[in-house]
């Protein structure tokens, strides 16, 4: 199938998709979007096929579940999108990576953790996969790239909206080792339901969950009981401060991570497991 018809596909699907389709794309493969593809009229075919054009000028890919190029991590948990649209260095999406997270506003030493986290991944040869939030997430974006790897940004809205930020992440920016990808419909705005959403992508495309720093309640402790819901193996963080979000996802069974060292041995035992789930870590 050519990059067109993917990207035809996936637009369809971005604007019609839901669990059904999701279920259906599991059953039948491509089949399933080019059922849907039949189902629509004329005038949004000819709609889908300018932003399918448009999406194709800007380098912008599609890649649909239940096809080959699908990444086999992800499509092992229900949540998985039916489409994933992409820009930047592709096979990043079947590349092993580690998901980060932390608080927007972080603290000093949330932060400088971020970079620490984003320099052992990259000297294990293991992508950073995060969210291009202000705070831990972009520091561990730019902490990867400074070092010399490779990450994976996932959006919480659509692609259209994809811009690189300025400051330290432009410095560093390298489109050969950066990945932005995108479950949602292009033009589709940011909205705190969509920033939730997409951290089952993150996990699922993750060998493991690294907590930086989680306050007790939001966006990074729900992604750490997720996680762990998933028996995806999560690394959280032992901070000075001793986060509550970081406390509470310990107490569940996350693992502690008290200093860099362990962080490096952990993430090696990562890179020696194929599993890649939470109890093969106890």
């Amino acid at each position: 199938m050519d990059e067109t018809t993917k990207l035809r596909l996936g637009v369809v699907a971005s604007r019609h998709g839901n669990a059904r389709l999701a279920a259906r794309a599991r059953e039948l493969g491509i089949t399933a979007f080019t059922d849907l593809l039949g189902e629509i009229s004329e005038a949004e075919l000819e709609r889908v096929d300018d932003e399918a054009a448009s999406l194709s000028a800007r380098g912008i890919g599609a890649v649909l579940l239940g096809s080959p190029e699908y990444p086999h991590l992800l499509s092992s948990i229900r949540a998985a999108p039916p489409c994933l649209f992409y820009l930047g260095a592709v096979d990043l999406l079947t590349a092993w990576g580690v998901g980060m997270c932390g608080s927007r506003n972080a603290s000093d030493e949330g932060l400088r953790a971020a970079t620490v986290c984003g320099e052992v991944a990259t000297q294990h040869g293991l992508a950073v996969i995060s969210g291009y939030a202000r705070g831990v997430d972009t520091a561990t974006h730019v902490s990867a790239l400074s070092s010399g790897g490779s990450t994976v940004i996932v959006l919480p809205e659509g692609i259209d909206h994809f811009r690189v930020k300025r400051g330290p992440i432009a410095s560093v920016w390298d489109r050969e080792r950066t990945l932005v990808v995108s479950q949602f419909s292009p033009s589709r705005p940011w909205s705190p339901n969509g920033a939730m959403t997409r951290n089952n992508v993150i996990i699922g495309l993750s060998r493991a969950l690294i907590v930086i720093e989680a306050s007790d309640k939001g966006g990074t402790l729900s992604a750490g009981r997720r996680a762990l819901e998933l028996n995806r193996r999560v690394l959280t963080l032992e901070l000075t401060e001793k986060p509550r979000g970081n406390a509470e996802l310990i107490r569940r069974g996350a693992i502690s991570v008290p200093n860099r060292s362990e962080l490096s041995l952990r993430l090696a035992q990562i890179t020696e497991d194929s599993e890649g789930t939470q109890l093969s870590m106890i």
